[in-house]
């Protein structure tokens, strides 16, 4: 490719760089739009996530939700337009305790989501006009949650769980998609309106009396450009560097196992399930032994946290299900292909099997694991970075997490909002780098809580 001229380049072709594309050239009509990645379209981490969606936020402020309400409302609207071509249900996310001291904190974030406008909670002591989720489709679902706190409605709705369950947490307008065929989707429109898609690496960018200029590719390529979106993932400050930014993201690594059910003992019409008690992996004694016997190994005895999660995959023939657990939140260099702890799917198994029991069928003789996975790039808050950057020209579109799919289609349209000088929603200061000269915001990162990530 010679050098050559763009209004905008945007560096990363996942999911948040394309959303950037389609909002800026299909919905506010800017020409010449230049996307630029090495790597394919969403091959890098956007293709490797749980593909799940949630307007489930907790605050400080009603940010979160209002960004998650419109993202999915613009997944709906892309979803009739598109025939639902990337398949988006809304089964909901399904949070269940085997402790009676965590009803009361599934009450409060109930009430605390409907106040931020997730919508109503719904208490179920009995039957009463609880609606299950169907395994298709999305429209004429409530929202909200329902706290289902009868025992015998549990088991009856969701017979799979561990009979200890003694309160779930449906909350409602949640599910999942296939985040490929969304994002390809996305390009396709973007490209039918004049976006170009260049396979290079971002290697420098030129600023000239404080903005943007230009950008250098691995290519030999130069681009003429005055505006630049910084949309690189894992690598997003790497490229922050190079225009002299110092972006406050550091990344995580998330691994994800995907296992054949062979015994058909994984439940094909569950919503996506998560188990929120802490626990101790369930090994045998010789296991113990065996693990007290190294330093390495010894950490397989310790309590694990809460959070391991499941879903169902594919279509009615399928028999695979996911399955993600964070219990390692360091912070570390993203790294390809991705190094991972051998022992883990291991874990991720017997941890899931707390919440279904009939897993304890593959102790010992688990199925061979498809493990892949990626790094959720975060800021200490866990909300994303959305908006201009002190370099003229520059912008930033990440710090997505673990929530790139279900954020990218509103925070692409804010990023353009910003770009186009277009009016802001009431929720964009919220994400934007400014946020850290705020006297008001950095007070409420002393008290900040709960990442919110589940």
């Amino acid at each position: 490719m010679k050098d050559t001229t763009a209004s905008i380049v945007i560096c990363g072709a996942g999911i948040a760089g394309i959303s950037a594309a389609y909002h800026l050239a299909v919905k506010q009509g800017v020409r010449d739009v230049v996307l630029v990645d090495e790597r394919a379209p969403l091959s890098l981490t956007s293709d490797k996530s749980t593909e799940c969606y949630r307007n489930w936020w907790p605050g400080p402020g009603d940010a979160m939700v209002s960004l998650m309400n419109r993202s999915v409302d613009i997944i709906e609207e892309l979803a009739r337009e598109s025939g639902n071509v990337f398949r988006l249900n809304r089964r909901g996310y399904l949070y269940a305790t085997a402790d009676f001291k965590r009803i009361a904190d599934f009450r409060n974030a109930g009430e605390e989501a409907a106040a931020l406008g997730a919508g109503a909670m719904r208490v179920r002591s009995s039957d009463g006009n609880y609606l299950p989720a169907p395994l298709e489709g999305f429209e004429n679902q409530p929202d909200g949650s329902d706290l289902i706190l009868d025992r015998a409605m549990i088991r009856r709705y969701f017979p799979y769980l561990a009979e200890q369950t003694v309160a779930v947490m449906h909350a409602r307008r949640c599910g999942w998609l296939s985040a490929q065929q969304l994002g390809m989707y996305l390009l396709e429109k973007a490209r039918e309106h004049g976006v170009r898609f260049v396979s290079a690496r971002l290697d420098g960018v030129d600023v000239t009396g404080g903005r943007v200029n230009s950008v250098r590719l691995s290519d030999g390529t130069t681009i003429a450009t005055d505006n630049l979106v910084n949309a690189a993932g894992p690598f997003f400050k790497d490229v922050g560097r190079m225009i002299r930014v110092d972006l406050p993201v550091f990344c995580e690594l998330h691994v994800k196992v995907a296992y054949k059910d062979e015994a058909g003992v994984f439940p094909r019409d569950a919503p996506l399930l998560i188990w929120t008690d802490s626990q101790k992996i369930p090994w045998s004694d010789e296991e113990r032994a065996l693990f007290a016997e190294s330093e390495e190994t010894r950490a397989l005895l310790n309590e694990f946290p809460s959070g391991v999660h499941a879903r169902p995959e594919g279509g009615a023939g399928s028999n695979i299900f996911l399955v993600l657990w964070t219990y390692d939140m360091r912070h570390v260099e993203p790294v390809f292909p991705l190094p991972y702890d051998p022992h883990y799917p291991e874990i991720v198994l017997r941890g899931l099997a707390t919440m279904i029991p009939g897993l304890c069928v593959y102790f010992g003789k688990s199925p061979r694991p498809m493990v892949d996975g990626g790094y959720y790039t975060k800021t200490q808050e866990n909300r994303p970075l959305v908006g201009p950057l002190p370099v003229r020209g520059a912008y930033v579109i990440g710090a997505l997490s673990g929530f790139g799919v279900m954020a990218a289609c509103a925070a692409g349209e804010l990023l353009a909002a910003h770009v186009t000088g277009s009016q802001l929603p009431p929720y964009a200061s919220w994400f934007a780098l400014e946020r850290y000269q705020d006297t008001e915001y950095l007070k409420l990162l002393e008290n900040w809580g709960a990442s919110g990530q589940l």
